[in-house]
Formats: C-alpha cells, sequence, structure tokens
C-alpha cells in the first residue's frame, strides 16, 4: 500500500506544486512498466505485459498510474511534464542493502560469498551507469522538443550469470555461484530501444559494463 501510496498520491501533490508555481516536473518511471516484455527491445509504444494483481504489481501499476496521472495534468491543465523511463542504474554510492542484483552481486563477491542467482541466470538486463543516466535526466529535463516517455539506459543487455562471473574475475573473489528460484513475474528479458533519447535527446551512454563495474566495487571497496 505505501509503494501505490507514494507512487500515485506523492506524485499528485508534485503535480498540484507544479500547476500552482508554474514548474517543470521530470517524472522518473521505470522500465518496470513493460512488465514481462513480449517485445525486445522495449520501445516506448509498447504497452507491456504486466500481472496487475501479481507481487510486483504494487511497483509496476504504480508507475503506470503516475505516468497517466502527470498526462492528464499535463492535458487538462497545462502542467509542464517531461517522464523518463529508467533502466537499472548502478554506481558508486548506490545503497548496499536494498535488495537490488548489483549491490547484492558485488558484496557477495567481496566477501567470497555464494553468489545468488534467482532462476537459471539467463535472465537479462541492461545497466546504465549513474554518470551517463545523470546527463540523460538533464538532456531531458532541458529539453523543449518532448514529453516523454523516454527510455533511459544502456542497451548492451547481459546475463545474470555472465553478470556474475564478471564481478567475480574483476573483484578477484572465490565466490561461487548458486542458484533459487525465480520470482514470480520476474521479467526474462530487459533491454531498452533509445532511439527515441538519441534522435530527442542527443544522448547515448558511453560507460561501458566492465568500467562501470570497476569503479562500483572500488566504491564498495572503500565503505
Amino acid at each position: 500500500m505505501k509503494t501505490l501510496d507514494t507512487a500515485f498520491i506523492g506524485t499528485k501533490n508534485i503535480l498540484d506544486l507544479a500547476h500552482r508555481k508554474n514548474a517543470r516536473v521530470l517524472y522518473t518511471s521505470t522500465s518496470e512498466i513493460y512488465g514481462d516484455p513480449l517485445e525486445h527491445p522495449q520501445h516506448e509504444s509498447y504497452w507491456g505485459n504486466v500481472n496487475p494483481i501479481g507481487p510486483r504489481s504494487c511497483y509496476d501499476e504504480g508507475k503506470r498510474s503516475a505516468e497517466a496521472l502527470c498526462y492528464a495534468y499535463h492535458r487538462q491543465h497545462d502542467v509542464d511534464i517531461r517522464i523518463v523511463r529508467l533502466f537499472n542504474v548502478y554506481g558508486p554510492r548506490m545503497a548496499t542493502n536494498d535488495g537490488r542484483v548489483m549491490p547484492n552481486f558485488i558484496q557477495q563477491a567481496l566477501n567470497n560469498q555464494s553468489i545468488t542467482i534467482y532462476g537459471t541466470g539467463d535472465q537479462t538486463r541492461s545497466f546504465c551507469y549513474v554518470d551517463d543516466m545523470v546527463s540523460g535526466l538533464i538532456s531531458m529535463m532541458n529539453s523543449d522538443n518532448t514529453n516523454g516517455p523516454i527510455n533511459l539506459g544502456n542497451p548492451a543487455e547481459i546475463t545474470m550469470r555472465s553478470l556474475a562471473q564478471t564481478i567475480i574475475r574483476l573483484t578477484n573473489s572465490e565466490s561461487e555461484l548458486s542458484y533459487l528460484p525465480l520470482p514470480e513475474d520476474d521479467p526474462h528479458r530487459r533491454k531498452p530501444d533509445i532511439t527515441l533519447a538519441q534522435k530527442k535527446l542527443n544522448w547515448d551512454p558511453i560507460i561501458d559494463l566492465e568500467t562501470g563495474l570497476q569503479k562500483t566495487i572500488d566504491y564498495f571497496n572503500k565503505i
């Protein structure tokens, strides 16, 4: 309930304030609105494959409803909105204990613990380094030629098994891989189509995964 409240009521509060102050709003949506996609890569025109009552639905549907709310305020009150859909951001100073795959894998590797992979390890994600993402967000906020939504992410796709093996190599870890069942509705593939970002924002990610991983591992080693 808190997730849904924050997604909808929190966004409504921001939109009400933007309406009163004539301010521009940049809404950070998510690749999760595509659910477990049947289209690859995912273009902004794809409506997604979301289970509306599944265990992940409070986040997925919360973000989808917030996008709808942004456009309702834009159409009815002329609120100046920008919507971006973020794909798997990572980098130094990310939270170490929020359950995301990148900090989990890195911490397990640094501690020579078994790296926990859910499912077969063949499912994919596309990871975008934080500096690239910030650049995209600034470009979107300053853009006057689109309201979005626009995908922001790195289209380099990697399996969870390959990610774990790369982190083991970069950390010189003795970790081994362990496997648990894939959670219900967990996406099998995730890759952004960033054609719109390239055309509308003149934006492309420039930090490759290994470079970004090394910077992130260096940060985790210091804390």
